[in-house]
Parts: C-alpha cells; sequence; structure tokens
C-alpha cells in the first residue's frame, strides 16, 4: 500500500463508484428504440434517451407534466457547479503548497491560534487549516493531540457530551447542518398549474365573452356565461395546485430523512449512536469501511486507512492517510481499514456543506411507468385534438351554414346579427372546442404514478422501507427474483457464543474459563480484546459492560468478558504494530502485536474452516502444543455439526513471530504481509443467529407469488443450509445437492453457457465473495429474471448497482452500500422485503385502475359531444361541465384511485411482465362495457330525452334545459359509480375493503356533494336547472346500472393474446423495414427476423 499521501487506483474502488450500466443505458447509434417511449428500465438511462420521449411526448402544460422527471438543464447546472466548487478547492490547495514550501525554506512561524471563550482556537483559524490541509500549521498546534487540549476533547473518551457542552460548541463553531434550498411555495404551483395551454386559452375565452355579455345583456345578466367559465378554470387551477403542493411536501420530508445518517460517536467514554446533524466540533468519530466522513477533520488514530474522494475531487482515486496526511474531507467515503477523527469543521464551514448549500436535491427521476404513460398520454392527446378540431370545424360549419339553432328553434346566425352576438356565439364554439381538448388530454395520467408513488413511499416508511429512487418502488413489482443477505435479514443479527471448542474439548458451558489451561486463556483473551473493530465500556459504577460492533464482535466481545477478560486492561498490556481489517474476500481478520516483554504475536481470526486450514498446531486445554495432522478430520468434523445447527462458526489462531524479522522502517512495513501460515489454533466457536420470527411466512409469501427467494451468504454451506431449510426457502423433500446448492467458487469457475443454466437452479449460495454475487446477478439479469437483491457491505454495491432493485440495509448496511441502493431496509428484516414487493405490485396496480377510470370518462365524454355536435350542432356537455368532469377525472380521481393499500390478493399473481401491456384485456373489456354503456343510454336521452323523460308538456327551451341537466347528472354519477369498479378490474366484489380506505370514501361523498350543490344551487354557472326527486331517481338509477352491468361484464371470457398486439403487430413490421433500410449493416439480421426483404 502506498502511503505518505501517495495516489493509488485500487480495485475496491470500483465497488460504489458508479459503473455505466449497458442495458439500461445509451447503447448509442443503432441500438436506441425505435419506440422513444420503450424505456423498460430507466436505471442509469442515457440523457440522449431521456430527451427523446420528452420531445416525443404531446403537452399541455410542461413545466407540470415533466416536475417530477429529472431536470436535464438543472443537473447540467449543478455538475458545473460541482466541478467549480472542486476546481476552486484545488487551486487553494495548490497555491498553498508553494506557500508552505517558501515558509519552511524561511523558516516563518506559525501565527499562534487566539483564544475564544471556552477555547483555545476560533472557528477561523480551525476551518483555515482544514480546508487549506495546512500540515504546517497543525504542526505548530503540536499536533492532534495539541489541537485536542485547544478543544477540550480527550482523544480516547471524547467530550463529556452534555447539553450544556454541545450547546456551547454549536455557538463557537457552527452545527453540523447546511442551509437547504428554499422549496417552491403554494404560489408558485399555483402559477405552474396556470401555465396549461388550453386553460390560458379558456381564461382568453371567458374574458371576451364576460366583455360581450355585459355589453349585450348588461351587468347583472351578463357575467354568468363568462364569470362560470373563469370560476371553474380558477377551481382546477387551485385544486391542481393544492394537490402538486401536497406531494411536494412529501418529497422534502423524504429527502430529509435520506439525508439523516445515523453514526457512532464516542461521548463520555462510551460509543453512542447519533444524526449526523448533532455532530460538533471536538467529537472523536470512529471510521471504518463503508461509512461516510461525516465531518471535516483530522485522523488520530488509523489502520490501512484509505479514503475515496471522489465526491469532492471528481476523481475515482483511492487516498492513504496517515500521520502525515491526516485531513479528511467531509462527504468522502472509507474505502478501507478503520480508525478515528477529531471533528474540526462542520456544516457550512466544510467544502461539502458548501458544495449541499450551492445544489438543490432534485427530487426528479423518470419511472418506466411515467415515461409510458407519457406514451399514452400522447396517444389519447393526438386523438383528442383531432376530434376537437373536427367538432370546431362542424360547429363553426353549421352556424355559418345556418343550421345551429337556439333552444326555442330560431336560426343563430341571421342577416342582420350584430357582430357582438356573432363573436359571442363563435366564443362558446371555440370553448367548447378548447374544452374538449382540455378532457381529451390526460395531463393527470403520468403525474398519476408520481401520485401513487408519493403515497406509496410515506406509507413504506411506516413499512421500515425508505425508498431512494422512484422507480424502484414500481420495478419491485416486477421483481421475479430476490437474492437475501443471511445474516440480519433472514435472522435477528442477535448473535451468542453456545459452543465452544479449545482443543479438542467441548467446553460446556461454553463461557467456563476454569475447563482450560490459564496459557489459553491469556492468549485468548488476548485475540479477542486486539483482533477487534469493537470496543467495551464498564460504567464507573460498576454496572454491566456495554459492548459495542458488529453482530459477531459483540459475541466474541461478551463470550470473553463472561470467561473474564479485561478489556482495556488487556488491550494496554501490547500495541497493535500492524492491522489486516476483516475481508470479505478473503473471510478473516489480523493484527501483529508488541507485548511488553517485547515478544511478538500475530492473531487471526475468521471462517473457521479457512483459518483452519492455516492452523498447523493447536493448544489443547493444558496448554500444551499438539500437531494438528492426525486431529485437522476432528476438527473439521466439528465444525460440520456446529454447521448443520445453523452455527456461524468461527476459528481463533495466533502465531509467535521472531521480533528480528519485523519490519520497523515504514515503508517496509507499509509493504510487509501478516504472515497466515504455520498458524496455532486456539479455539473454534459456534455462534449462534436465530431466523427472525414470521421470515418463513414471508417466504412462504414470495413464493406463491411466482418470486424465487434465493440465499447468498458468505458463512460455511452447512450453515447456510441449515438456515435455509428453517427459513422455507428449502425444502426437505427438494433437491439439497448442487447446483440447488453451492459454493460462490464453484459458480465462479463454471464455464459462461453452463453457469447461464445452473444460476437460474441455485437457492443457496455459500461462501460467496461480493464478486460472486454481483456475477450471480448478471447472470440472472441476463436470463431475463428482474432481480432485487440485498446488501450491507461496502463491497456489496457493484451487486446493489448492478441489480434492477437494490436493497441495503439500514441497521448494519454502509453509507457506500446505502447510497449504491434503491431502498433502504431500515429494520434489516425480510418480511419488510415481502413489503415492499406488494407496494410495487400495488403502485401498477393503482395506476391500472386509474388508467381503466380515466379511459372510460374519456370515451364517454368525447363520442357523446362529437356525435351531438355533428348531428345537432349542439353539444349535451357544455364548457363548465366539462370542466368539473376533468377535474373529477384527472386529479379526484388520481387521488382516490391512486392512493388504494396493497391487498393480499395482489400477492397472488405472477409478477407484472415488464413489457406487458398497460391496458390489459380485462381492462378493455371492463372499458368497452362501461363506455359503450355510458354513451348509449346518454345519446338516447339527448336524441329523445323529451319524450322519454316526460318533458313535453313543458316548452321547449325548458325541456331542453332538463333533458341536458339530466345527462350532465347521469353522466357525473355515471362516473362516482365506475369509480368504484375500476378499485377491482377483476374482482366481483368491488365493495371489499372500500371502508378502510377513507381517502376514497371522502372523495366519492365530496364528489356527489358537490354535484348536488352544482344542480341545485348553481345553476347559472354551469347552465343547468334543478331536478325533482323523480329525475334525481333516474340519474342514480342511470349510474348505479354501472355496478350489475360491471358483474356481468367481468363474467366474459377474455383472451390470452393482448389486445394491443394486433394492432402494434403491423406497426412493428414496418419499423423494422424502416430500421433495415437506414441500417444496412443490419440487413442480414433483419431478413432473418422478418423473413423478407425490406421495402
Amino acid at each position: 500500500m502506498a502511503r505518505n499521501g501517495a495516489i493509488n487506483e485500487s480495485p475496491s474502488s470500483s465497488y460504489y463508484l458508479p459503473q455505466h450500466d449497458m442495458e439500461a443505458g445509451a447503447n448509442g447509434g443503432e441500438n436506441v428504440p425505435s419506440d422513444p417511449f420503450d424505456i423498460t428500465n430507466t436505471k442509469n438511462a442515457s440523457l440522449e434517451m431521456l430527451k427523446r420521449w420528452r420531445q416525443a411526448a404531446l403537452v399541455l402544460n410542461a413545466s407540470r407534466r415533466f416536475r417530477y422527471t429529472l431536470d436535464l438543464k438543472k443537473e447540467e447546472e449543478q455538475e458545473q457547479r460541482r466541478r467549480m466548487i472542486r476546481a476552486h478547492a484545488h487551486v487553494i490547495r495548490a497555491a498553498l503548497l508553494f506557500k508552505l514550501a517558501a515558509e519552511r525554506e524561511i523558516g516563518i512561524v506559525v501565527k499562534p491560534p487566539t483564544s475564544i471563550g471556552d477555547y483555545g482556537i476560533t472557528l477561523e483559524q480551525l476551518a483555515s487549516m482544514t480546508r487549506d490541509h495546512n500540515f504546517l500549521t497543525l504542526q505548530q498546534y503540536n499536533g492532534v493531540k495539541g489541537l485536542s487540549g485547544l478543544m477540550k476533547t480527550n482523544l480516547e473518551t471524547g467530550i463529556d457530551g452534555n447539553d450544556d457542552d454541545i450547546l456551547k460548541r454549536r455557538n463557537a463553531f457552527g452545527s453540523n447542518t447546511y442551509p437547504p434550498k428554499k422549496g417552491r411555495s403554494f404560489l408558485g404551483f399555483l402559477w405552474e398549474a396556470w401555465q396549461d395551454l388550453t386553460l390560458i386559452i379558456l381564461i382568453v375565452a371567458a374574458a371576451a365573452s364576460l366583455a360581450l355579455g355585459m355589453k349585450t345583456k348588461g351587468v347583472k345578466e351578463g357575467w354568468y356565461d363568462g364569470g362560470s367559465i373563469a370560476f371553474a378554470v380558477v377551481l382546477v387551477i387551485i385544486v391542481t395546485a393544492v394537490s402538486d403542493y401536497r406531494q411536494s411536501l412529501q418529497f422534502k420530508n423524504l429527502n430529509a430523512e435520506k439525508r439523516n445518517i445515523h453514526l457512532e460517536v464516542i461521548r463520555g467514554g462510551r460509543r453512542v449512536e447519533a444524526s449526523i446533524f448533532d455532530l460538533v466540533v471536538g467529537d472523536v468519530v470512529p471510521l471504518k469501511i463503508g461509512d461516510q466522513v461525516p465531518a471535516d477533520g483530522i485522523l488520530i488514530t488509523g489502520h490501512s486507512l484509505a479514503i475515496d474522494e471522489s465526491s469532492m475531487t471528481g476523481e475515482s482515486l483511492i487516498v492513504h492517510k496517515d500521520q502525515k496526511m491526516p485531513f479528511l474531507m467531509s462527504g468522502c467515503k472509507v474505502a478501507d481499514g478503520f480508525g478515528t477523527m477529531l471533528v474540526t469543521g462542520v456544516g457550512i464551514n466544510t467544502e461539502w456543506g458548501l458544495l449541499m448549500a450551492s445544489i438543490s436535491e432534485d427530487t426528479g427521476e423518470e419511472t418506466p411507468l411515467q415515461v409510458r404513460l407519457n406514451g399514452v398520454a400522447t396517444f389519447i392527446g393526438v386523438v383528442g385534438l383531432v376530434v376537437a378540431l373536427s367538432v370546431l370545424s362542424v360547429l363553426l360549419a353549421r352556424y355559418f351554414t345556418r343550421n345551429t339553432k337556439d333552444p326555442d328553434g330560431t336560426v343563430q346566425f341571421v342577416r342582420g346579427i350584430s357582430i357582438g352576438d356573432a363573436v359571442d356565439d363563435i366564443i362558446k364554439i371555440i370553448t367548447i372546442a378548447v374544452t374538449i381538448v382540455v378532457v381529451a388530454v390526460p395531463e393527470g395520467l403520468p403525474l398519476a404514478v408520481t401520485l401513487t408513488l408519493a403515497y406509496s413511499m410515506r406509507k413504506m416508511m411506516a413499512d421500515k422501507a425508505l425508498v431512494r429512487r422512484l422507480s424502484a418502488c414500481e420495478t419491485m413489482g416486477s421483481a421475479t427474483t430476490i437474492c437475501s443477505d443471511k445474516t440480519g435479514t433472514l435472522t435477528l443479527n442477535q448473535m451468542t457464543v453456545v459452543e465452544a471448542y479449545v482443543g479438542k474439548k467441548k467446553i460446556d458451558p461454553p463461557d467456563d474459563s476454569s475447563q482450560f489451561d490459564l496459557v489459553v486463556s491469556t492468549l485468548l483473551n488476548e485475540g479477542i480484546a486486539q483482533n477487534t473493530t469493537g470496543s467495551v465500556f464498564v460504567p464507573k459504577d460498576g454496572g454491566d459492560a456495554e459492548v459495542s460492533g458488529s453482530p459477531t464482535e459483540k459475541a466474541i466481545l461478551s463470550w470473553g468478558i463472561k470467561m473474564g477478560m479485561k478489556f482495556d486492561i488487556i488491550r494496554s498490556e501490547s500495541t497493535l504494530h500492524r492491522v489486516f481489517p476483516f475481508n470479505s474476500e478473503k473471510k478473516r481478520g489480523g493484527v501483529a502485536l508488541w507485548l511488553r516483554n517485547s515478544e511478538f504475536h500475530i492473531h487471526w481470526k475468521g471462517a473457521a474452516e479457512i483459518v483452519l486450514a492455516s492452523c498447523s498446531r493447536y493448544l489443547d486445554t493444558t496448554g500444551c502444543l499438539q500437531s494438528m495432522d492426525e486431529d485437522k478430520v476432528f476438527f473439521k468434523r466439528a465444525i460440520d455439526d456446529m454447521a448443520g445447527n445453523s452455527l456461524r462458526c468461527v476459528a481463533i489462531a495466533y502465531r509467535p513471530y521472531e521480533a528480528e524479522k519485523v519490519p520497523t522502517d515504514e515503508e517496509q512495513l507499509d509493504h510487509w504481509v501478516l504472515p497466515e501460515d504455520d498458524l496455532i489454533l486456539l479455539a473454534i466457536v459456534g455462534i449462534k443467529d436465530p431466523c427472525r420470527p414470521g421470515v418463513k411466512d414471508a417466504v412462504k409469501l414470495c413464493q406463491d407469488a411466482g418470486v424465487k427467494v434465493r440465499m447468498v451468504t458468505g458463512d460455511n454451506l452447512q450453515t447456510a443450509k441449515a438456515i435455509a431449510m428453517e427459513c422455507g426457502i428449502l425444502d426437505s423433500n427438494g433437491d439439497l445437492n448442487e447446483p440447488t446448492i453451492i459454493e460462490g467458487p464453484v459458480f465462479r469457475a463454471l464455464p459462461v453457457n453452463e453457469r447461464d443454466i445452473v444460476a437460474k437452479q441455485i437457492l443457496v449460495m455459500g461462501r460467496s465473495s461480493p464478486s460472486d454475487k454481483l456475477l450471480l446477478v448478471q447472470t440472472l439479469r441476463k436470463g431475463g429474471e428482474v432481480v432485487a437483491v440485498t446488501g450491507d457491505g461496502t463491497n456489496d454495491a457493484p451487486a446493489l448497482h448492478e441489480a434492477d432493485i437494490g436493497l441495503a440495509m439500514g441497521i448494519q448496511g454502509t453509507e457506500v452500500a446505502k447510497e449504491s441502493s434503491d431502498i433502504i431496509i431500515l429494520d434489516d428484516n425480510f418480511a419488510s422485503v415481502v413489503k415492499v414487493v406488494r407496494w410495487g405490485r400495488s403502485v401498477y396496480a393503482n395506476i391500472q385502475k386509474f388508467i381503466q377510470f380515466q379511459l372510460t370518462v374519456n370515451v364517454a365524454a368525447l363520442v357523446i359531444n362529437v356525435v351531438a355536435a355533428v348531428s345537432s350542432g349542439a353539444v349535451p356537455l357544455n364548457t363548465v361541465q366539462l370542466l368539473w368532469v376533468n377535474l373529477i377525472m384527472d386529479t379526484l380521481g388520481a387521488l382516490a384511485l391512486a392512493t388504494e393499500p396493497p391487498t393480499d390478493h395482489l400477492m397472488c399473481r405472477t409478477p407484472v411482465g415488464r413489457r406487458e401491456p398497460l391496458v390489459t384485456n380485462i381492462m378493455w373489456r371492463n372499458l368497452i362495457i362501461q363506455a359503450f354503456y355510458q354513451v348509449g343510454i346518454l345519446l338516447v336521452l339527448n336524441f329523445s330525452g323529451t319524450s322519454v323523460l316526460s318533458l313535453k308538456k313543458h316548452n321547449r327551451e325548458y325541456a331542453n334545459d332538463v333533458k341536458d341537466t339530466v345527462i350532465f347528472n347521469a353522466f357525473v354519477l355515471c362516473q362516482i359509480f365506475n369509480e368504484f369498479n375500476a378499485r377491482k378490474p377483476d374482482e366481483l366484489n368491488v365493495f371489499s375493503g372500500v371502508t378502510q380506505n377513507h381517502l376514497f370514501m371522502a372523495i366519492v361523498s365530496m364528489t356527489f356533494v358537490l354535484q348536488v350543490i352544482i344542480i341545485e344551487f348553481l345553476g347559472k354557472f354551469t347552465s343547468t336547472v334543478k331536478l325533482g326527486w323523480r329525475l334525481w331517481v333516474v340519474s342514480i338509477v342511470i349510474g348505479l346500472m354501472s355496478w350489475p352491468l360491471a358483474v356481468v361484464g367481468k363474467l366474459l371470457p377474455v383472451p390470452e393474446t393482448p389486445l394491443a398486439e394486433f394492432f402494434t403487430k403491423p406497426l412493428r413490421r414496418l419499423r423494422a423495414h424502416v430500421t433495415c433500410i437506414k441500417f444496412p449493416s443490419r440487413y442480414g439480421m433483419c431478413l432473418k427476423r422478418n423473413n423478407e426483404a425490406p421495402p
């Protein structure tokens, strides 16, 4: 390893740096899909791909439609700002190096620290030294020890940590927060909702109608037409803005939760968990592999500590930290090793704080459903635009050819008509056409995805899942396999030593040290206390010892304490000379120690069978050395027996080493590899980690839902097999041999073709390294699987990044793993992973419910108005009425249907295919039946309503008003009742669980009440008249009939082949021909695929 500031390319750096996803990203030129909306995976999609679908979408209000997608322009600006801040830091440091070199030459002494309040150094002096990495200033302060004195910090026990102490430090040196970018206010959302082109046209038309109406009919009667349209538009804008503002607040809260990192800090001698925002200058923070450096600071002690500074420098290089390069920058990641740091700068006084304060956290991100729904919205919008133009042309032609008549039968366009009246009539015709566009273009369709995702993300927090990437919610609904860790996910992560072997003797109980010699006990305690990243705090009042560290470390330390180990005393009797941190590839970690008597010991601890293979001798219970040759079989059998009982097996070994062979020169020590052969076995322990309660049911639920659960663990294969059987991943009656159960190295060694076949059959992979897990994920994805992966370590980052859905553990997971993940499982529980699958399926199902509901309204409203306009020159649904229908359909309908909670029924289906049509045959059946019914009944009312409703006895104008009011009322009530049908597209009982969805019931009730108010009290605004109770009954019965009709419809069978296939096949063939002509290099492939030459 390079030291003294040397910078190396490290293999481990690739573990967590973003990698180009060939499947998801741009494939360049010829491989870009011909359909801009055909993006099945937006994870790491190229900017070119994202631009294409935006440009292809028909949009009325771009700022609203694309709000929750990635702001490409802002992303470029923020990247430029990051580069500028990084360049600024580089320039400062370069200048400082020249300055320091000159000062050393001429012997300039650094200005001594200035006392401020309770501390011997000012904020400016600390910030300047840390920001500039000024090593000369640090030396003038007598290094980190002298600096800690100025800051009133004990390097061993940290600060006191009481409220007064923390408050003083915050006042003197600032808090570890930075001012976030101010979010958009409610007025901003109002302004954005106003940007819709059609609403602007309607407002202009309303203003013109208002002016003409007041001029011709007087102020008292003339303002109704224009005023009612303006009021309806304002209502749409306000409701839209309120809905969008609520969503933004949900995203804001979730972003705050994402930034709230929890870490260990040493205060008052004990390790305590604290939020990153609670960190203060003077805190002592332990660092381990995978952690984020939480603030600017200076290294106190470190062992093989390597920091990835790419987040600040922009270069994927690893910098090794030691006493000559002690400065640590906030926001960087620990790539290797461990150590402790003294916090010297927090919040806005760090480069990371400046960077975070200067860029806004963009919650925008494409999701596959969002892109596909934009395609659907564009198609429907084009159809609606064509229909609206047709209606406009027909109405204008009928008007100017004198075929348009008033309700009393008089022709509207007659000779001598005033210009004002003619303009007023034309404005009304234009507003009808524009309103048809408003109803036809479903702007709310793509936003319904965001709405349901925002709702799901908030609810998933309660289910212990924090979503980092929006698209992961919906992708989880398509997951076909989950590759799960064992420890902490399927098990409780509450480890205890339950079996122990010293020599060939099984110690029972395992913590009874009287059963073996003092020599063995001394060496064992030395190995346990020194070869660990954990710690033990013994309260001064004599209470129970507090053990911290990873679950395995805590189990072994607790075992040592029970055997009488005095942690602090043992650590003070020897000095760490070299540390080899635990490595998930080698499955072991080691330390080299100088003892007081100048002896030198090397201790190793790790996977039992791996450490055993390096042992040539062992100590028996009497402390005598014995040869391992004859007894190795015994120890292997003991390991297998413990593994068969679901125990994690750990071996502890050591070897004495010749003091004269130990390198003392720093450069030689850097390249010295700890000897790991000829070891002496001290003990083998079996650690019990019980299965989580309910995990077996969770696994069964997944399997029934068509999701295969695979266990991928670094543990012994026998341990993995035993746990897998307990969890229900393996069936005792099933095949328990290869390839169902396989070791990582065996899988890695398989030929590629064989590996592709074997991967699909694997249920348990033991002794797997992170590269084995990555290889399995890549192989499964290559085979068409949608893969979810759980992980907690730094080295799991590539697999988390590669998987379709990366699930990091919130308790045991490192910050590197969390940053590479899409979802963080806050309680590390597999049952929570299954809940995420339920929510993923719920997102997709809710969107389909909304699509079915909205398309039914679209088809019915368009057909009714078009047929009426062409045949009679008048439309039964006017502008204000259509805007109310649009409000029900777009905003209120989305709120009601997109927030349905998941049901167990969702887990009885197979995973949702990535290319499965959004509108299924079942949905087409439901939609067509309801639309035909609504169109049919309302057209009958439109053309024969006066006779059907017995209105002939009234005058013609009143009869028409009543008829049109009944049509409008019945149409709205049809939508209210059809919302219940949309809840359960494939179930007969549409009312199951409806009372549990309070929002749905509230919206339906509110819509009905508002409809009653509109009909009975707002007739002047909506051009309706009051209805008697008989006509209300007629309207309700018409709406109510949609329920039995839906039941009958669901009994009709539907074909297996998606209806869309019949229409898209010719289109795909045409595209293939065009591609062959455009790219001649593909000519042969085209012929093979299409079995014919391109035209």
